[in-house]
């Protein structure tokens, strides 16, 4: 659940240790618990679980791309590259999760010209793809 940033709320056992402090859309409470304390603690990742949703890009199945109230369409090929650089938010993507959504396969330059393609449709809506030399791309603002 933490690799995939789900809202979680831990329950700690009386003299357990707390757990680790992570950043995202995690919480603690220690049992016994209260109902009203656990519903306030849920209240509260989904709050934060929202406010982080508004910060992310979204692509929809017809190819358009939504990013702080601005958007733009994508070709088929372009939303599915896309939408795997959404999905990796704040990752690094390899080049070979990548290459084989392209159309052609004819050589190793055709993923470098989808990206290229595809940067300058979504620095309209203020995203930027990175390249992490011998790694792949990341996606960013």
């Amino acid at each position: 659940m933490r690799e995939d940033d789900v809202p979680r709320l831990l329950m700690v056992e009386v003299g357990a240790d707390p757990p680790d402090p992570h950043p995202g859309l995690e919480d603690w409470i220690r049992l016994p618990a209260s109902a009203a304390d656990v519903r306030v603690r849920v209240e509260g990742l989904l709050v934060r679980a929202a406010a982080a949703d508004a910060l992310r890009p979204a692509v929809d199945a017809s190819g358009v791309v939504r990013f702080r109230g601005q958007s733009t369409t994508l070709s088929p090929t372009e939303t599915a590259v896309l939408s795997v650089l959404v999905d990796r938010w704040g990752s690094v993507v390899g080049r070979d999760a990548l290459s084989h959504l392209l159309e052609s396969t004819a050589s190793r330059n055709a993923l470098d010209a989808g990206i290229s393609r595809l940067r300058r449709r979504v620095a309209g809506v203020g995203l930027t793809i990175r390249t992490v030399r011998r790694r792949g791309y990341l996606l960013e603002t």
